[in-house]
């Protein structure tokens, strides 16, 4: 048997997250049944997260067992002819047995993104959430940002419906940037992530930018380990897995 990671991008939209479950399209799902096809006997499918419903990926990791002898320099190209429209084989290569997507990832970059344009871009609005409630103070929400920074309890950030335990996490990264007039992106990087902890982080940083907390807040909540003192859990849409790295984080 052979082990084979790939790099891999979709549009969320129209998938029910990336875990497998039944009678629902997933990224798992497909990517499950387009492989097996291909390699011709049944193939499990392991990714880096479970993103979710709605949640895009631009540099998500799989990894894969196989006895199929194509060669690894044209699984990019075959299993790409047979995937849908919103999913795409970007890179493969073989690695060790011992290679494990998740439990071998180091850190993971997410960005959300926030369209505060009066008139959003059709071509990309399926990408971005639109905020047309208020400005934004950006200089607040990046000194918020900087505030998540570092080795904490996410209780706060996280869903009560999340069955783990523990929720420290390590943030190496917690940027608030505006790369184009009336776009934000919010950009995280972290150890690992726990359930809407991302999307928590984006809507607490909105509430920052809009006057409806503090920076000061964040501490605070970090501390309580309470979820009501959390922000708001953002949409999905602006959510995307941007990568996922297999050496130490320096910065």
């Amino acid at each position: 048997m052979r082990k084979l990671k790939m790099v891999i991008s979709y549009d969320g939209t129209d998938f029910s997250g990336f875990q497998r479950q039944p009678s629902r399209r997933t990224v798992q799902g497909v990517l499950e049944e387009k492989i097996s096809r291909i390699a011709g006997e049944p193939v499990i499918v392991t990714g880096a997260g479970r993103t979710d419903a709605g949640v895009h990926a631009q540099g998500q990791v799989i990894h894969f067992e196989t006895s199929s002898s194509i060669p690894v320099d044209r699984w990019v190209r075959v299993v790409n002819t047979v995937l849908p429209r919103d999913v795409a084989v970007l890179q493969t290569q073989e690695v060790d047995a011992s290679f494990h997507a998740q439990k071998d990832a180091c850190w993971k970059w997410y960005r959300y993104t926030l369209d505060t344009r009066f008139t959003p871009d059709v071509f990309t609005r399926r990408f971005r959430t639109e905020w047309k409630i208020s400005p934004l103070n950006i200089p607040k929400m990046r000194e918020g940002a900087a505030i998540f920074v570092g080795r904490h309890d996410f209780t706060s950030f996280s869903s009560a419906q999340s069955p783990v335990k523990d929720r420290v996490r390590q943030i190496y990264q917690c940027e608030v940037k505006q790369p184009e007039e009336g776009v934000i992106t919010i950009e995280v990087v972290g150890s690992g992530f726990l359930y809407h902890m991302v999307r928590i982080i984006a809507g607490t940083l909105v509430e920052v930018g809009c006057g409806k907390r503090t920076p000061e807040s964040i501490k605070q909540a970090l501390i309580a380990c309470d979820r009501s003192l959390g922000g708001r859990t953002m949409p999905p849409q602006g959510l995307t897995m941007m990568k996922v790295c297999y050496t130490p984080w320096y910065g």
